[in-house]
């Protein structure tokens, strides 16, 4: 079977650090196409847009999506028009609606839509979702907090509205949670705090709830120094669940259960590759729908503005 011939769009630092590697370690794929306005990789040709691309190389049979939440959705669209399947990075645009257009059409054209959630493929996710079968949960609390200069070092469209802020890394925890636990969960209360120059917020709170009252805390923040924290906690009827270092470490009542190397992007092209062959989609809005709820719902604070 003949490799699936890939264009990335988009050469950021998610593009270089995790998507090249991972199409690089699959052989059903085959990087053919760079479309970046202002990044070229060496022995790959490049190109200013997509489109520029696809004229060039007609041979590209689907893109895989890097560039930002806000200009994902034009992008997505001429490539599904151009019957090319699409992968898209989280989050996979910058509105509920933008998605449901996108799906629509690639039910249309009968191609295959990808929206990826990466910290889904963690090592201990899928463990954690069997464990908590059969119990019964009675609280969760999530604690997701990162160094934005660390982690996003000069990127400043995470600022911009589209871009986030602090949920592009908290809809990973989000993404987790929506995946692990067996009910689905409303929002109750929120709380985000923007910085007085920025349009997305630097912190957030949220309160969720699952059927039968179920208290899910959360908790983002991008001002943490020092150690970072990406941990869920999950107390039961019958032993406490901790999954940690984003989703790679799985503790049980102090017992280390799982904990395995990073596979996350990898495994999300192994995907990809029998969604384009079979033509399916896989596009799983319940993270994205929290966050829309907590922009739309919660209380907005003013804080200190927010310096690179």
């Amino acid at each position: 079977m003949c490799p699936l011939k890939l264009a990335i769009v988009g050469l950021g630092k998610i593009a270089r650090d995790q998507h090249l590697p991972a199409m690089a370690s699959n052989p059903k794929n085959k990087l053919v196409a760079v479309a970046s306005p202002n990044n070229k990789l060496d022995g790959v040709p490049s190109y200013p847009d997509l489109e520029t691309a696809l004229r060039e190389q007609p041979e590209i049979e689907a893109v895989s999506l890097c560039c930002t939440p806000q200009v994902r959705y034009e992008i997505a669209r001429f490539a599904l028009e151009q019957n090319r399947h699409v992968m898209l990075e989280k989050p996979p645009g910058a509105t509920l609606n933008e998605v449901a257009a996108l799906v629509d059409l690639a039910q249309q054209k009968q191609l295959a839509l990808f929206a990826t959630w990466h910290s889904r493929e963690a090592a201990a996710v899928e463990p954690a979702r069997d464990w908590l079968v059969g119990r019964k949960i009675l609280k969760v609390v999530v604690t997701w907090k990162e160094d934005v200069r660390v982690w996003h070092p000069g990127q400043a469209w995470i600022w911009k509205a589209g871009g986030l802020g602090v949920f592009d890394p908290g809809i990973n925890a989000l993404s987790i949670i929506t995946r692990i636990l067996p009910q689905p969960l409303v929002l109750k209360d929120a709380e985000l705090h923007f910085p007085s120059n920025c349009e997305t917020p630097i912190a957030a709170e949220l309160s969720l709830q699952g059927p039968g009252g179920l208290p899910v805390r959360a908790e983002f923040d991008f001002r943490q120094t020092g150690p970072q924290s990406w941990d869920i906690d999950i107390d039961t009827d019958d032993g406490h669940l901790l999954l940690s270092k984003g989703g790679s470490v799985m503790h049980v009542d102090g017992k280390a259960m799982v904990s395995a190397p990073d596979r996350e992007y990898a495994n999300l092209y192994a995907r990809f590759a029998p969604l384009v062959r079979e033509r399916h989609m896989d596009v799983d809005l319940a993270a994205f729908r929290l966050v829309a709820d907590a922009f739309l719902c919660g209380r907005r604070t003013m804080v200190d503005p927010f310096i690179e």
